[in-house]
């Protein structure tokens, strides 16, 4: 796989859904969104779920299209940046004169040395067998063949960016759609989560002190400065990690998915939301080391690498469900992690249920999930609303994650082929490209689960 650092802003593409199929689970127009929701739990106790921040709350307003078209423009434009034009609107990014290399065991010191002087370089990073080399005067192309004609390096690629997959303006809407659109308030009437069943957000980070956060976490990790402080500067890892896990039924802010699952902070993008493949595969391969039973990534890029591809496959290998954004260009170009082979791809849906006019689309799809104007948590204790299929995805990785706390023996082969096949989807058996096999259904999921139980 080719290492390099890819900038892939990307839009999950979902296609239009039969209005009939979707009445039952998403609000009538017409229809009155109130501010709480009242259920009952397993004894027939009422409990009330407040649904949204008071209304004297801080409530961000970002453009983030705006952002997010600034930061591109800053990549195309970066003498230390090189673009890969996929066509002509999709394009990925690298960093100029880096090479990563993984190498089949770890290399002498002395061998270490002799490339370092051969290329006129540095060693950025390494983690385990893989190395992140600079060049002060080679090309990453240059870099590339010098590497891979060697036996012992197993492969060689340029360090691609990777950014979130989130698009539109964030501005705060005074009802979370979200959780009835999927039937997750009838679902939690079998389970609301498991404290033994983990959720890794590799992304930018968690808000630490975010007081509907703070309390959900365990110990996480930085896997850019190599250290135990994950806390995000940037605002979106908080905001998926609240979609799944927002502390619910506490009087305050928003109500998560999930209501007893750890959140596995990782951060492996940076303030401004970009990450290289080399700290997105060592992120994964960390919640995986520890205890991550199911993977969250929104974010992705359009280049397949091999540091990415290992990782993914390292985490399935070991049991993991790994759930991971379509992109939101509104484009059929396969994205990544989303399109390998295992990954939950999601694609993003309104609350019409109809298709987001920003979601990518293709074969790789699996399920859809909410991702336009989703409220949760975002940094520095505030509360935000976003649209992506950043936002699509942890619905699904919650889903994961509840089916697992009431099934705790099923692999993720078979957690996977729950959610698919549980999913609300067109009047037709075949698989869609915009909603892949429809949109997630908690109940469904759950139900399908528990008669599963071994």
């Amino acid at each position: 796989m080719r290492r390099s650092v890819i900038y892939g802003l990307f839009s999950l593409g979902l296609g239009l859904i039969l209005f009939a199929t979707m009445r039952p689970f998403f609000l009538d127009k017409g229809e009155q969104r109130n501010n709480t929701i009242t259920e009952t739990n397993n004894t027939g106790r009422l409990f009330q779920v407040q649904n949204v921040q008071q209304r004297n709350g801080n409530i961000q307003r970002i453009n983030m299209i705006k952002a997010n078209h600034q930061l591109v423009q800053r990549l195309n434009n970066s003498p230390s940046i090189k673009v890969i034009n996929h066509n002509k609107k999709d394009k990925s990014h690298y960093y100029k004169n880096e090479i990563v290399v993984n190498f089949k065991t770890i290399p002498p010191q002395e061998k270490i040395n002799q490339y370092l002087k051969d290329i006129n370089g540095t060693l950025r990073e390494r983690h385990e067998t893989v190395y992140n080399f600079k060049s002060k005067s080679q090309t990453t192309n240059e870099l590339e063949k010098y590497f891979i004609q060697k036996q012992s390096v197993e492969y060689a690629e340029p360090h691609y960016i990777f950014l979130p997959n989130e698009v539109n303006d964030t501005y705060y809407q005074s009802y979370q759609w979200n959780l009835p659109a999927i039937g997750t308030e009838k679902g939690w009437n079998m389970t609301r989560g498991s404290k033994n069943v983990k959720i890794a957000v590799v992304d930018t980070g968690v808000d630490l002190d975010h007081p509907d956060l703070a309390h959900r976490l365990i110990a996480g990790y930085n896997a850019i400065d190599n250290n135990n402080n994950p806390d995000d500067d940037n605002g979106h890892g908080s905001h998926v990690a609240g979609i799944i896990a927002a502390d619910t039924n506490n009087g305050k802010g928003m109500a998560g998915i999930t209501w007893y699952n750890p959140i596995i902070p990782v951060k492996v993008m940076d303030a401004e939301g970009t990450g290289g493949s080399f700290y997105v595969a060592k992120g994964i391969r960390w919640a995986v080391d520890h205890g991550a039973d199911v993977i969250n990534l929104s974010l992705g890029n359009y280049q397949s690498c091999d540091i990415l591809e290992s990782a993914i496959d390292y985490a399935l290998e070991k049991n993991v469900v790994v759930v991971s954004a379509a992109g939101n260009d509104n484009t059929s170009q396969r994205s990544y992690p989303a399109a390998y082979p295992g990954v939950l791809g999601v694609a993003a849906v309104d609350s019409d249920g109809k298709r987001a006019n920003f979601s990518n689309f293709g074969d790789y799809v699996d399920v859809a999930a909410p991702g336009v104007e989703i409220p949760s948590t975002f940094s520095n204790g505030e509360y935000a609303a976003l649209s992506g299929t950043s936002m699509a995805a942890p619905h699904v990785a919650a889903l994961a994650g509840l089916i697992r706390s009431i099934n705790p023996n099923l692999k993720n082969t078979e957690v996977t082929k729950i959610i698919t096949s549980s999913a609300q989807g067109l009047n037709s058996n075949k698989k869609s490209p915009y909603f892949g096999n429809g949109i997630i259904n908690n109940l469904e999921a759950l139900q399908m689960a528990a008669k599963n139980k071994k």
